[in-house]
């Protein structure tokens, strides 16, 4: 029985709008910037007619590499709320693949923002399995004492009975014809807002590690931990941390060079280090892994996965010829392509906007035991 599984970080799904630029440069758009705008009243007016048009073609690129993931079941993350989902699902999404994600599911959590992370299901597989949901639980209520997890590092930012996850673990229990399967579906802590202006990456790793054990745990206290590696079950989501990177060296002008690199340290060692989950990306080569292309200047740049799939022992065992797709024809223009993996960007993609994301849908194709 064959199921597509797929992730995509949606990047700001939003029904807001954030005024915020009139009062902060930092936050206002470069392109107003370019204007002299006389009141506050006049900077929303151009805010809201910028945005609504800039948000449709970009918009029409999400639903283009969602289009081509073809997933049965897809976990997103940033989504606003369900209206949000709703909206880009019937108003773009449904009129681009023809038959809708008819089962949508979405947890408020705790981002202050207000991304959260989603599903869409179609009723069906392609193969004509039925999906049917049996549970959804969201876990964003856990605390760090709750789990026992808190530690010195934590206690540099946080306190015992703050939250773990920063948006959510939501849990789903499914069955896809007559086979079981459970999805956890996150967004961790994102790389930035460290203390002491450290290493953005390392400065939060902490809090990732302490989501990743929290997922762990989550799961074993569910199967039980003899027997959590036999069962059906999938983590996807934007883990914003990586095992691995690929430098990217040099400028346009001068041509690029390309390094892979082994990091020595990732919350996600979590998963990996003694079998819990297998990352499937790690079945295709080791320049072609990465799904968000980083820059901070040209001296500053690498490709790395921050999206990820990972499958039970079971399961990975059972699909050892399961190789992920990676979806980057929606990627702007100013992301660099090893040589080789170059594709043809979907129309009206520009340098960095407009764009389907910043992160490229992951989607692998397996059978269920």
């Amino acid at each position: 029985m064959s199921l597509r599984l797929g992730t995509f970080n949606i990047e700001n799904l939003m029904t807001r709008f954030d005024f915020s630029g009139w009062r902060n440069q930092l936050r206002q758009d470069r392109v107003l910037r370019l204007f002299e705008v006389g009141s506050k009243q006049e900077y929303e007016q151009l805010e809201q007619a910028r945005l609504i048009a800039e948000t449709d073609d970009t918009r029409q690129l999400s639903a283009l590499a969602i289009a081509d993931a073809d997933a049965d079941i897809l976990c997103l993350q940033e989504v606003d709320n369900m209206p949000a989902l709703q909206a880009f699902e019937y108003g773009y999404l449904y009129r681009m693949v023809g038959n809708g994600y008819l089962q949508k599911f979405l947890v408020e959590g705790n981002d202050g923002r207000g991304i959260d992370v989603a599903v869409l299901m179609r009723e069906e597989t392609r193969s004509g399995q039925k999906i049917e949901v049996l549970d959804v639980r969201s876990h964003a209520m856990l605390t760090y004492q709750d789990l026992d997890l808190f530690n010195d590092e934590l206690a540099l930012t946080s306190r015992p009975t703050d939250k773990i996850f920063k948006r959510d673990c939501l849990e789903l229990d499914l069955k896809i014809g007559d086979k079981r399967l459970s999805l956890y579906v996150v967004h961790f802590k994102s790389m930035s807002n460290s203390r002491d202006n450290k290493d953005g990456r390392i400065g939060t790793m902490a809090l990732r590690i302490a989501e990743a054990k929290a997922v762990r745990h989550i799961i074993e206290k569910r199967f039980g931990t003899e027997n959590t590696g036999r069962m059906n079950f999938a983590i996807c989501g934007d883990m914003n941390d990586y095992q691995e990177r690929v430098k990217v060296i040099g400028t346009r002008r001068t041509g690029y060079q390309f390094e892979p690199v082994t990091e020595e340290m990732s919350a996600l060692d979590v998963f990996s280090h003694d079998d819990f989950a297998h990352n499937v990306m790690t079945r295709r080569g080791v320049m072609d892994r990465w799904t968000l292309h980083h820059a901070r200047g040209p001296e500053e740049q690498h490709l790395c996965q921050l999206d990820y799939i990972w499958l039970s022992p079971a399961l990975a065992q059972h699909n050892l010829a399961a190789v992920p797709d990676v979806i980057r024809n929606g990627q702007p223009f100013r992301t660099v392509f090893p040589p080789g993996q170059e594709v043809e960007r979907y129309p009206r993609i520009g340098w960095d906007r407009p764009k389907a994301s910043d992160h490229c849908p992951v989607v692998v194709e397996f059978n269920l035991r």
